[in-house]
């Protein structure tokens, strides 16, 4: 609606301006052409500017075009230099992101009359020992079903392919082993590529504690003295934005924090419905994939399919394809739940984003920074969101104004 006023409102001027162009110059249309400019009225002299000369709506494109032009210039710089220091930023935008679910137990812990200092540690303590027993559970379990799972797959494949060589698709035996044997080749390393994988694997394990170990000390920090580090930011605004930031910002907070809270216990339902359909179906590895299911969560629409396709696989390898199908029927029921009853119920209208908001952002982070990036865009997103709306309704036209 408001960018048709505005198009309304560029119409009229241009039309003004071509009438008043119009009337100017109706005496000289009048004239004939092979008359000479002294006899038209106006000598070479006294030509307009070349400015002038131009349409009042190329000028106006022209205006917003470099403007536009800066914009993503500003931006693609900006991009550079967070792809540049891309673990940095990611450590501390994870740090955020758990101060967020870890900092309401601190101040009811402290409200309660216990030191901050102590609170604090004690908080953080027990988030990374229960998120450290988490990533033990599932290694633990996976090694515990790997024999099991190894035979279970076996037989699977064995059977796959015997549907598939009974088919109406008329598929051989010769094309089955022909696209095995071309599977394998393709996955196959050789020593120059297996010392390269080794190198970049061991790059990215140190990459992977160093980010841990930023984050650890990021959240400690943020929340023994979150609130001092933002009045600490807040001297680096201009000095007419600052009131304006200085109310963003716990808008911005109380959206992060609903944000975390709310998928957290998205997850946690998600993972229970799903992991106790597999369980029993009797699906191997149910608790591993449950928890994989929790932590796909975090990466909304993209996660919940990832991980939903997951467990439909394993179990048609593992128990057949009707029951496979019973895998999908439950991870499709669970995902309708959680669209039309538990988000929309949890997070409530202040944090939703749109579905097409969520797909570009999520793309636009794994193509930034991989999966941290995924995990990172939508809330990113939804804070972006609330404090534009605050700002537009901080800035909005007063009581008794024409809006």
């Amino acid at each position: 609606m408001r960018f048709w006023k505005w198009w309304e409102h560029l119409r009229a001027k241009v039309e003004e301006a071509d009438a008043r162009h119009r009337s100017a110059t109706a005496h000289d249309d009048d004239a004939p052409e092979t008359a000479s400019p002294s006899e038209r009225g106006y000598s070479v002299a006294n030509r307009p500017e070349p400015a002038a000369a131009v349409p009042w709506g190329v000028r106006v494109a022209a205006e917003a075009g470099w403007r536009l032009l800066v914009i993503a210039a500003s931006l693609w710089v900006l991009g550079r230099a967070i792809s540049t220091v891309r673990l940095v930023v990611l450590a501390f935008v994870a740090a955020l992101l758990i101060t967020a679910l870890l900092q309401p137990t601190v101040a009811r812990l402290h409200k309660h009359r216990v030191p901050l200092g102590l609170a604090t540690a004690s908080t953080a303590l027990c988030g990374f020992v229960l998120l450290g027993l988490v990533g033990w559970f599932v290694v633990w379990q996976v090694m515990d079903n790997l024999d099991d799972l190894s035979g279970r797959l076996q037989g699977g494949v064995e059977g796959l392919k015997r549907w598939l060589l009974n088919s109406p698709f008329h598929i051989t035996e010769a094309q089955i082993n022909d696209f095995t044997q071309k599977l394998s080749d393709g996955i196959g390393f050789s020593s120059e590529r297996l010392t390269s994988v080794g190198i970049h694997g061991v790059t990215l394990l140190v990459e992977l504690v160093t980010g841990v170990l930023l984050t650890v000390f990021c959240t400690l920090f943020l929340l023994y003295d979150g609130s001092r580090v933002w009045k600490w930011t807040l001297k680096f605004v201009p000095a007419p934005a600052r009131p304006a930031l200085a109310g963003a910002g716990p808008v911005a907070w109380r959206t992060l924090t609903s944000y975390v809270h709310g998928t957290v216990i998205v997850a946690f339902i998600d993972a229970v419905c799903i992991g106790l359909g597999i369980y029993l179906l009797d699906v191997p590895l149910a608790l591993p994939l449950a928890v994989v299911i929790f932590a796909a969560a975090f990466v909304p629409l993209v996660g919940a399919v990832v991980s939903g396709a997951l467990a439909v696989v394993v179990a048609l390898l593992a128990q057949g394809v009707f029951t496979a199908l019973l895998v999908l029927l439950v991870v499709l029921a669970v995902q309708q739940l959680e669209g039309h009853i538990l988000q929309p119920f949890i997070l409530g209208r202040a944090v939703r984003v749109h579905p097409l908001a969520v797909i570009l952002s999520v793309a636009a982070g794994g193509l930034v920074a991989g999966i941290g990036g995924a995990v990172v865009a939508v809330p990113l997103v939804a804070v972006a969101n609330a404090v534009v709306s605050y700002l537009l309704r901080r800035h909005g036209p007063q009581p008794g104004e024409p809006a």
